[in-house]
This record gives structure tokens, C-alpha cells and sequence, in this order.
């Protein structure tokens, strides 16, 4: 895989980007943290995964701490595309020109909603 098609882990971007945000080098950052510098830079190139005590550590060094929180899955992206699936080709072309008409369409004026 090239490096420019690679999508980091999200422990490695947020730990990049907080280190980035605070204007810490890896070195830096790793004497803070009291780690070793090739560490910072295996996770932050996804060679190892940080655990999340890790991961909490390096970023209060950076000079933030995580938040997490548990909530509901939303499927509404997925739903949409079963829907859009099901759809005939004479169907999504309708519906690609309704969107563009709709695009396109200028403002009334005069109207409640331009006051």
C-alpha cells in the first residue's frame, strides 16, 4: 500500500495532531511523555497501536486529554444507500435532475423566509 493511500488509525492521527497542535516535535513530545521517540514515531505511523492508558498518556503530555463517549449506531447513511440501490436507472436519473433543478433554482423574493 503507498504511503499517499494510506488512511491512519485514529489513535495516530489523534496523536499526531495533538502533537502537531501543541508544536512539539516527536522528541519532544517523547521526553514529555517519558517515552522513547521511536515509540511516537511507530504510532503515529501505524507500525504499533497505542492501548488507550497509552494513548491518554501521550496526549495529556501533548497538552490534551480524551474524551470519550458511548452512543447510539447511526445507520442513516446506510439505509439511504439500500433505498438508493433499489432504485432503476430511469429513477436516479429523475432523481439527479430534480436535485440539480433544485440547485439551480433562485431565491423568491418577497417571501418569509428572506425576511
Amino acid at each position: 500500500m503507498s504511503q499517499s493511500s494510506h488512511i491512519p488509525s485514529p489513535a495516530a492521527a489523534l496523536l499526531q495532531l495533538a502533537r502537531i497542535k501543541s508544536g512539539l516535535s516527536q522528541g519532544q513530545l517523547s521526553e514529555r511523555a517519558g517515552v522513547p521517540a521511536t515509540m511516537i514515531s511507530a504510532y503515529e505511523r501505524d507500525r504499533r497501536q497505542p492501548t488507550i492508558p497509552t494513548l491518554t498518556r501521550l496526549l495529556k503530555a501533548a497538552g490534551f486529554e480524551v474524551s470519550i463517549r458511548l452512543v447510539p449506531s447511526d445507520t442513516h447513511d446506510e439505509v439511504l444507500a439500500r433505498l438508493d440501490s433499489r432504485r432503476s436507472p430511469r429513477e436516479r436519473r429523475r432523481r439527479d435532475q430534480q436535485i440539480a433543478a433544485w440547485r439551480n433554482a433562485e431565491p423568491l423574493g418577497g417571501g418569509a423566509l428572506s425576511r
